[in-house]
């Protein structure tokens, strides 16, 4: 294939002059690197030599030639790579030499921009040839150190040791000792160089001088001066540096563990005095596995060692800065990262020692911030363990199993990584001895019984016992000291297991939770009886636990409601702390039951207490109590929170009462408070968090630091105080999504650490002791919730009360509100305390953009009409004027944000009153408007240009903004934009390391080109698909953003692919497919995971476009990466999505692949199992998990550290795979994949089909079931089910007659029975019983000896079910009430389930059989109970048989999901019991046994008082109906099951021995029939046949019963059914019905059927003359039918045996009845003759259905009316006139006619005069039809439906004959035999058909002369010669061929013959 050249343009100077000759170079550099690629080898070495020059003045930036800004220089380098790497490298030396002359002169300084662009190519080019070009390497080392010495600018500075940087890792053998001395000297010095750009380009070379294997040896002395002049920098660095810094510490620490060879021993490092032991330790585990050589070798520290290197600085430095110490745990992220994850693993119990014991433990608090120092210690510590460590990159999820409680308090999310924790946890956890110590071992335990839920029952019973212990000590006047604060660390342990029991509700008894609370009133009723002290413990262990109980919702808190008080003393510390607990216990209740239980009256009433307590606490404050703990210079706020010895001081526990009684009041709502008590919560909230009044530290010391200028932001104050400042603080730090990205695109652990260095309030669980019970727990993480110390919570909530309530005001209010609020902040008594002053400015900023957030959102019309209004806007303009020009970022933040929202709320006028004043402030305050320009289009170009990072970066966010509000009015600056754009990209000063020394420290964290990407995106999507006619302007877009996607900065990156992203939605053919995926593949195994994520985002929609290309360009390897990035990182979502998408369109082709592939995720171990594997050393638990593993580790190299291990949740998805897989092909309707007879027939080979991997599949889920983790055991579960129900019928591939799942019976048992082991949940449980069903009931076994253990498991579970008490099956122990409720359910559904498919299966009736009669009665009982807990009563039947009654309330919301899912198969197992008449179920309705009475059973038919349980039934079935047809719009399977099921129901239940004459009560027959009218105009046709199936059942039963009456009265039953059948009917047949309810043409046909036999069946029932009016109707209704020509559809034909149906029904022997029946019969026939006239001269499909369909329909009536019916003779004559005529049609009709004539001729034979009639008219036109075939046969013209007419005209001779008398014959022969010898020749025919006719003539003629010789040789002797000749000569030849002469011996034939 012929391929145009790729041609080079030169370039035209003559463009470079012009104002886009910026734009031009960039172009025409971007389609030259592009070009480079793909020009012909042959054609490029001519060039080279030009390409070289041109290249090489455009870096010294010659003449015509812009500067060679950053973009241009990457390209040249880029471009130089690319040709060098295709052609001659000879000219290299050349290039490299003239880029050093440019660089040579360091002094001058005019000509930086060039020397920059030539040190940026000399570092490109020796980055790649470096090692073939060594000479050069001393040059560069001289002249890149000068220029770092002696240059000014930090840009060329940065760049000339970049170029070091890069020539290093190529030529790094050339550097003389003396200039590695001279660069390590000057680079150790750079560490600390002013220029923070400086500082990352010497972090850089110093890796690269102690990287590859010829680095210079690193020695202990060096190492600890880097580390040290790398802590001292990070006071000083902006997050870009200190990143670098991490990554030079990392890289050197990371590098002391490489083993080493050495020589003699070697000194360890001085002042390392810990962990001697376990470092010992874990060196034996490092020479453990190895040899005689390895011991020659040792790393330069061991792990403890090493880690000391960084805790000095932490711990030994207390005078180090808060930003230097949170530093310190960058170098630590950054050193775990780079050593792996298997190192992690391996030393995970050293890391954690090291930083609980070096780290939290020996951090000296440092004077006065206590408190502040050990929650920054924590948080620090926790980021490590829980995001970093507890990140799945480290696979370490089984060495959580070594830590104690204490480890997995910190890291919470350890616990997460699955059931592998230990029970050492729970028995640590209740231990405390400080308050916050409880809380956090209380929170381990919480997360670990949440993830082993069998362990929670019994740990809440032992924590209980040892509150109770503590309780009864407490009393004891001698006892411990410690004993109340160990009986309130037990009250949190219990409250935090009490709380999960709602999310593992199938574990716990509830009358646990009863104890619980009777515990706790207890304590209530008996805390006044005891002094103060102890009565403080009573009252709060109390009310934590009354507060974990109203997490059990409703059911469980509406009986108890009344036994809530309040106890009453005297002092006020206990006053207060009694208010603050009973109102925590308050607001559980309310954030948990508020809609279910809170009425008006409950609301008013919480509202009024909640009043009271707001009183009490202002009363409190008026008091001017002293406060004998406020010690300190700021009071209280210095000593520890919560953790102090007395508990919290009286100043805090007002606090915590205010703070509860905010967060009542904000969860109760404010519609039952009144107004007044409104305007007080407001006013009382503004006072707090924005008044003077509301500072509680000491005033003398912030006089003191406002006087002296000491106070420089409130966000650098380290005291957890702050001034008062509001812990939620709003950050925009600019780009289109705003607060919920991070703007630079960092990690989570990064963005974590920094985020500590602007927060000066820490939190902690302790703070509040109901956030334990308030956490969010999920399955994938845990989340503690840690609020802020109680001083600043209440000001928290008192902001958060304000914006919720204030949006509700009117405007007098609000507006009063505001002022108060502007008149507080600009107080004159701040101004003596400048921190309370900026604390109260951002308190009320943060109000009131929070305020503005809630009126838009939810209140957003009365919201215009309030803060829409000039007075509101006139009071906040000015006011959010100061807050947008402050430098505080959150103010500006806040600021920009509410400005935006009023000007949406305001309109226009404001909106640009507050452009013109923010364009105002723009000279003096260049980046003020920054934020604001979501409202507004200006364009701030100016700005943009602006050399200040702050200005810029703040700038180009604007543009951004602006462009995604303009959309596409944006689209006519789209050009300048782009080339203001490349402009931005090419200077100087908008580089991060560039312009002058300080904008250049700035700009690390204001980068300009994330931003810039931003906008491209922006673009992009204004241009929308216009983009593909543009073609300058999509090249430009494509180059910048190509440029951009290859920055070394991440942060870029990401920004660059969602651009891509976007550009492929709108031009994908214009994009590079293959390379782009090539460059996301590469980005999947970055260590950084924004990029990860937004590479996977990409993929995942390129594979939703088209996986299959995918698969050509990813191959499997690409799955197998995303699968292993799964194992790296479960929590990236983006990845399941990708593989699913991908597996959803690829799989029907290759399913084998997809499960190869989920085979290999499957075989490895997790390393869990592998620890617990190592710890038992025997494997007893997984013999036969181990004997299926053989072998799929063959690669491991010994030992289990060398099996590949795969983590549980990507074996859990792996196995969802497998699901989805069987369940794509089983839809797919690829039978070959299923049957392997179908895919022999087809010619398919067996290899990649799916039957051919079903010992794989059961293996997989095999594996699965011996898991130790529940979700995996479930999920192998589900495989298993997918196996038997798609296999269960496929054939065996090598014995077509045996079925492919016998021979996988015993490995299907295997992997069912662990399912049934000790340590089984009850979910696992259900499910195995559910798969035994499938298998019994899939018909691979039929004989029930043969099923074994499978059904035995079924019949054990059943037999449990029987009794009432706890169920336990296989070896699980005893089950909670719900657990053993739901097994009951779904043990009962699994029967259900066979009892419906024994209806197909007969085998199964034996199965069922035996358990019929206790079946029945549970089936009857479980739909009672589902019945009461769907009714919401308060009781249930005592003798319910699964719900016990004492737990009902409470198990009903836990019961209702299994209940809703099962009730419709048990209730259409009931339906097939009824049906098959089992007097069992009739029993059960009765609530009875068979064997009590039988009398009974035998009288129901009359019985007027329905069964016991009728109601419940019908009631559940009438429910199902009425809701499901409410949504007959969706047609969705599990909806029409459903319905039918409940149909199928209806039909037994109608019948009067289950309904009596119940059902006929007007009330309840009043709702029954209208749902049957609703039914009947809504449902599709396969429902209707059940209804009208179950209507006429109905009314057949009514109208029997109602002897004598009118039984068509207009309301009367059967009148009702009648006319819903008669609707149904008209619809089905009339062609304008909708097609929603056609529904499939069977159906129809079905429904059609059903309505007449419905007709037919009401008829049959009434023994009045109203039958004949009933059959009237139905055929009035039906001769529609047959009249109809508006389709091609046959309705007919299939519905005609109803119609014989209807018109055979009895008629009365009255003569009038008669009379009317042969009228109708007589009009009935006309009509179709009339239909059959008035298709004359007509032809076409539906012409000729027509005429068929009443000629048939004529003859059913003639062939089925009694004797005695009178017709027309004119009627008659003319039936058989157009039968006769129609014989000679040429078409299908004549077969028709054929058939119509021969059936009334077989009729006469039962002597009906009519029908004798009809044979004597049709004989001559039968006569007449044979003689015009003759011709057509003689000349072999005849066609097949003739040849089968005739052949009908012979049956029917043949039938006339035979019922003919003997005398009678000779005279029919007569005319017979000369019909028969017109279609005979003396020559046979040749034509095949013409051939078969007279076959099957001379057989008929041989008929008669066998049946009636002398007749036949009398008729035959009268006939003349040739004639008779004829035939002799006929017979003698078909005689004579059949058989040979000798061989003749047929008697009668051969006398006949003689005889001729």
């Amino acid at each position: 294939m012929s391929r145009e050249p790729t041609v080079i343009e030169d370039i035209q100077e003559s463009e470079l002059a012009g104002e886009n000759g910026e734009v031009y170079l960039f172009q025409w550099l971007s389609s030259t690197e592009r070009k480079l690629d793909m020009v012909l080898i042959a054609d490029l070495k001519p060039q080279q030599a030009e390409l070289e020059r041109v290249f090489i003045k455009i870096i010294s930036g010659v003449e015509t030639y812009p500067p060679p800004g950053r973009a241009i220089r990457n390209l040249v380098g880029r471009c130089f790579i690319t040709l060098y790497t295709r052609c001659e490298t000879r000219t290299l030396f050349d290039t490299l030499q003239a880029f050093l002359r440019l660089v040579g002169d360091v002094k001058t300084n005019d000509k930086d921009i060039i020397k920059i662009a030539a040190f940026s190519c000399i570092g490109d080019l020796m980055g790649v040839f470096g090692s073939q070009v060594m000479s050069f390497m001393a040059e560069i080392c001289t002249v890149t150190i000068k220029t770092h010495r002696h240059s000014t600018s930090s840009l060329l500075r940065y760049h000339a040791l970049m170029a070091l940087y890069k020539a290093l890792t190529t030529a790094k053998r050339a550097v003389t000792d003396a200039s590695a001395k001279d660069i390590l000297k000057q680079m150790k010095s750079a560490l600390t160089d002013k220029s923070l750009p400086v500082q990352r380009a010497a972090s850089q070379v110093l890796i690269a001088m102690y990287s590859s294997s010829d680095a210079t040896v690193l020695t202990p002395s060096e190492l600890v001066s880097i580390i040290t002049q790398s802590v001292k920098s990070l006071d000083i660095a902006d997050q870009a540096t200190r990143h670098a810094h991490a990554q030079l510490v990392g890289h050197l620490l990371a590098s002391t563990q490489i083993e080493r060879a050495i020589s003699a021993p070697e000194n360890t490092q001085k002042g390392v005095k810990k962990d001697a032991a376990s470092s010992e330790q874990n060196g034996d585990d490092d020479l453990s596995p190895a040899n005689a050589a390895a011991e020659a070798t040792k790393p330069l520290l061991t792990p403890s060692e090493m880690l000391l290197h960084l805790s000095t600085h932490f711990v030994n430095k207390p005078t180090a800065s808060r930003k230097t110490r949170i530093g310190i745990f960058d170098l630590y992220a950054a050193t775990l990262t780079k050593l792996g994850a298997s190192f992690v693993e391996t030393n995970f119990s050293v890391i954690v020692s090291h930083l609980l014991s070096d780290i939290v433990n020996d951090s000296s608090p440092r004077s006065g911030n206590a408190r502040y120092e050990v929650l920054l210690v924590r948080a620090l510590v926790g980021i490590l363990l829980r995001d970093l460590l507890g990140r799945a990159e480290f696979k370490g999820a089984g060495y959580c199993a070594t830590g104690s409680g204490g480890i997995i308090a910190a890291a919470g999310k350890c616990a997460s990584s699955g059931p592998e924790c230990t029970p050492r946890t729970a028995r640590s956890a209740p231990r405390p001895s400080k308050p916050h110590r409880a809380r956090h071992h209380s929170w381990a335990l919480r997360c670990f019984c949440y993830s082993t839920p069998l362990r929670l029952p019994k740990t809440i019973l032992t924590v209980m016992d040892k509150l109770q212990r503590d309780l009864a000590s407490i009393l004891v006047p001698s006892s411990a000291a410690d004993v109340p604060l160990r009986a309130l660390g037990h009250a949190y342990g219990l409250a935090a297991l009490v709380s999960i029991i709602p999310q593992r509700p199938l574990y716990v008894s509830y009358d646990v939770s009863a104890k619980v609370l009777d515990m706790a009133m207890q304590l209530l009723k008996r805390a006044g009886e005891h002094d103060v002290k102890v009565a403080g413990v009573e009252v709060e262990v109390a009310w934590t636990l009354i507060a974990a109980l109203m997490s059990l919702g409703p059911n469980f808190v509406r009986p108890h409601l009344p036994q809530f008080g309040h106890p009453a003393t005297h002092e006020w510390l206990f006053l207060l702390h009694v208010r603050e607990s009973a109102l925590g216990a308050m607001w559980c209740f309310l954030k948990r039951n508020k809609e279910a239980l809170v009425t008006l009256d409950v609301a008013r009433r919480v509202a009024s207490l909640l009043s009271n307590a707001l009183s009490f606490a202002n009363s409190f404050i008026s008091a001017g109590v002293e406060d004998p703990g406020a010690e300190g210079a700021h009071g209280h706020v210095q000593l520890p929170v919560l953790a102090r010895k007395g508990g919290p001081s009286l100043r805090e526990r007002e606090a915590l009462l205010r703070r509860r009684v905010h967060q009542c009041f904000t969860a109760l709502g404010f519609s039952s408070i009144p107004d007044a008590t409104q305007m007080a919560l407001l006013q009382s909230a503004v006072s707090l968090f924005a008044s003077p009044d509301g500072y509680a530290g000491s005033s003398v010391q912030a006089a003191i630091a406002s006087s002296t200028g000491t106070f420089a932001s409130v966000w650098q104050s380290t005291d957890g105080y702050a001034y008062g400042v509001t812990f939620g603080e709003v950050v925009d730090m600019g780009g289109v999504e705003g607060a919920q990205h991070d703007y630079l695109n960092r990690d989570t652990v990064e963005v974590s650490i920094d985020v500590l260095n602007r927060k000066p309030i820490l939190g902690a669980s302790e703070h509040d002791p109901l956030s334990i019970c308030q956490a969010k727990v999920s399955d994938t993480e845990y989340e503690l919730l840690e609020p802020p110390p109680p001083a600043t919570s209440v000001v928290d909530t008192a902001i958060e009360l304000f914006a919720r309530l204030l949006p509700l005001q009117d405007l007098p209010s609000t507006a009063k509100i505001i002022a108060q609020l502007v008149e507080s902040v600009r107080s004159p008594k701040l101004e003596k305390n400048a921190g309370r002053k900026a604390a109260v400015f951002v308190n009320a900023t943060v109000a009131l953009v929070l305020t503005l957030r809630y009126a838009t959102a939810a209140h957003f019309r009365q919201a215009r009409d309030t803060f829409g209004d000039s007075r509101i806007t006139g009071l906040l303009s000015p006011f959010l004027m100061e807050a947008l020009v402050d430098g505080d970022l959150v103010l500006r933040s806040a600021g920009s944000e509410s400005v935006g929202r009023l000007a949406s709320l305001s309109g226009t006028n404001y909106l640009t009153s507050q452009i013109k004043d923010l364009v105002d402030q723009v000279p003096c305050r260049r980046a003020s408007c920054g934020a604001f320009t979501q409202n507004h289009r200006e364009r701030p170009d100016v700005l943009i240009n602006d050399p200040h990072p702050v200005v810029h970066f703040w700038a180009l966010n604007a543009l951004a903004r602006v462009i995604n509000a303009a959309s596409l009015a944006y689209a006519p600056f789209v050009p300048s934009t782009l080339g203001m754009l490349l402009k931005v990209y090419l200077t100087e000063s908008h580089e991060r390391e560039g312009g002058s020394l300080s904008n250049a420290n700035i700009s690390g964290d204001l980068p300009a080109y994330p931003i810039v990407c931003q906008i491209i995106d922006s673009v992009i999507t204004v241009l929308g698909p216009d983009i593909q006619e543009s073609a300058r302007t999509r090249a430009l877009v494509q180059s910048l953003v190509h440029e951009f996607s290859l920055e070394e900065d991440e942060g870029i990156c990401v920004e660059a692919i969602k651009c891509v992203q976007h550009f492929l939605m709108f031009a994908p053919e214009h994009a590079n497919i293959p390379d782009l995926v090539k460059q996301f593949r590469g980005h999947l195994a970055s260590s950084r995971r924004p990029l990860k994520l937004a590479s996977i985002n990409a993929l995942y929609q390129l594979v939703q476009k088209d996986a299959l290309s995918m698969s050509k360009l990813g191959g499997d390897q690409l799955v197998e990466d995303l699968f292993g990035m799964l194992d790296d990182d479960s929590s990236v979502q983006g990845v399941r999505n990708v593989i699913s998408s991908w597996l959803q369109q690829t799989v029907i082709y290759n399913p084998s692949a997809w499960i190869d592939l989920c085979q290999r995720i499957m075989a490895r171990t997790t390393a869990s199992q592998q620890v617990a594997d190592a710890a038992t050393q025997q494997n007893l638990r997984d013999d036969e998990g181990e004997s299926l593993n053989v072998g799929l580790s063959q690669d491991s190299k010994g030992g289990s550290r060398g099996r590949l291990t795969s983590r549980w949740r990507t074996q859990l998805f792996a196995l969802e795979c497998l699901h989805d897989i069987c369940t794509i092909v089983a839809n797919s309707g690829r039978k070959e994949h299923l049957n392997a007879i179908v895919a022999r027939n087809q010619g398919i080979p067996s290899s990649g089909l799916l039957y051919s991997r079903v010992s794989d599949l059961i293996k997989m889920a095999f594996t699965a079931s011996t898991a130790y983790v529940t979700e995996i055991r479930l999920a192998g579960l589900v495989v298993l089910r997918d196996v038997i129900e798609m296999f269960a019928a496929s054939p065996d591939p090598a014995y077509d007659d045996a079925l492919l799942l016998e021979q996988h019976q015993a490995p299907i048992t295997a992997a069912l029975t662990p399912a049934f082991s000790s340590d089984s949940t009850p979910e696992i449980l259900a499910s195995a019983v559910h798969a035994c069903a499938v298998f019994v009931g899939c018909g691979v076994v039929k004989d029930i000896g043969r099923m074994g253990r499978i059904l035995k498991l079924l019949t054990t579970a059943l037999e449990q079910s029987k009794d009432s008490g706890m169920l336990s099956l296989g070896e699980a122990g005893e089950l909670s009430p719900n657990a053993s409720a739901m097994l009951r359910i779904s043990t009962l559904s699994a029967w259900a389930q066979l009892q419906v498919s024994s209806v197909q299966q007969g085998y199964l009736e034996n199965v069922v059989k035996p358990y019929r009669s206790s079946l029945s009665s549970l089936w009857i009982a479980s739909l009672r109970d589902y019945a009461s807990i769907r009714i919401d009563s308060e009781f249930l039947h005592d003798t319910s048989s699964v719900v016990d009654s004492s737990y009902s309330s409470l198990g009903k919301e836990v019961l209702l999901p299994y209940y809703s899912k099962a009730w419709s198969i048990i209730l259409q197992a009931v339906a097939t019991a009824m049906q098959a008449g089992d007097p069992h179920i009739l029993a059960a309705m009765d609530g009875k046994e068979v064997s009590e009475n039988k009398n009974d059973l035998v009288s129901m038919g009359d019985r007027k008082e329905p069964t016991a349980f009728f109601y419940v039934i019908f009631g559940l079935v009438y429910e199902a109906l009425v809701t499901s047809s409410a949504d007959s719009s969706s047609t969705t399977t599990a909806r029409e099951s459903g319905v039918v099921s409940a149909l199928q129901a209806l039909k037994c239940l109608v019948r009067p021995e289950y309904s009596g004459s119940a059902i006929i009560e007007p009330t309840i027959f009043e709702e029954f029939i209208s749902l049957c009218y609703r039914m009947g105009m809504t449902e599709s046709a396969g429902i209707q046949v059940h209804l009208v199936e179950m209507l006429a059942i109905f009314a057949a039963s009514q109208s029997s019963s109602s002897v004598g009456s009118d039984v068509l009265s207009l309301t009367s039953p059967p009148a009702h059914c009648l006319r819903i059948c008669a609707h149904i009917l008209k619809q089905s047949t009339s062609p304008s019905r909708a097609s929603a309810t056609q529904g499939q043409l069977s159906d129809r046909i079905a429904l059609i059927s059903s309505c007449i036999s419905a007709f037919a069946s009401i008829a049959a029932s009434i023994g009045t003359s109203q039958r004949e009016d009933v059959r009237g109707v139905a055929i009035l209704l039906y001769s529609d039918l047959l009249k109809d020509e508006s389709s091609e559809i046959d309705l007919v034909s299939p519905t005609l045996p109803a119609l014989k149906t209807l018109l055979d029904i009895p008629v009365s022997h009255r003569p009038e009845e008669r009379e009317r029946y042969s009228r109708l019969i007589h009009a009935l026939l006309s009509a179709c003759l009339l239909n059959i006239d008035s298709m004359r001269g007509r032809s076409g499909a539906i012409s000729s259905k027509k005429i068929k369909n009443n000629m048939l329909a004529a003859v059913l009536i003639l062939t089925v009316v009694p004797p005695w019916v009178k017709v027309g003779r004119a009627a008659v004559e003319h039936g058989c006139y157009l039968i006769s005529q129609k014989l000679l049609d040429a078409d299908e009709t004549s077969l028709t006619a054929s058939h119509c004539a021969k059936t009334l001729i077989l009729a006469s034979s039962s002597g009906s005069p009519i029908l004798r009639q009809c044979a004597r008219l049709l004989i001559p036109g039968l006569i007449e039809f044979v003689a015009k075939m003759a011709p057509l046969i003689h000349d072999g013209t005849v066609s097949e439906t003739q040849s089968a007419a005739i052949g009908e005209v012979w049956k029917a001779f043949a039938a006339l004959f035979t019922s003919t008398v003997e005398d009678q014959r000779p005279r029919l022969l007569g005319v017979f035999l000369p019909t028969i010898s017109l279609l005979l020749a003396n020559a046979p025919p040749s034509q095949p058909v013409a051939t078969s006719v007279t076959t099957q003539t001379i057989a008929q003629l041989l008929s008669f002369a066998t049946t009636s010789p002398s007749a036949f040789k009398e008729a035959a002797g009268k006939l003349d010669t040739s004639t008779r000749e004829l035939l002799e000569h006929s017979i003698r030849r078909a005689v004579g061929g059949t058989a040979n002469a000798a061989a003749q011996s047929a008697a009668k034939p051969q006398i006949s013959l003689r005889s001729f």
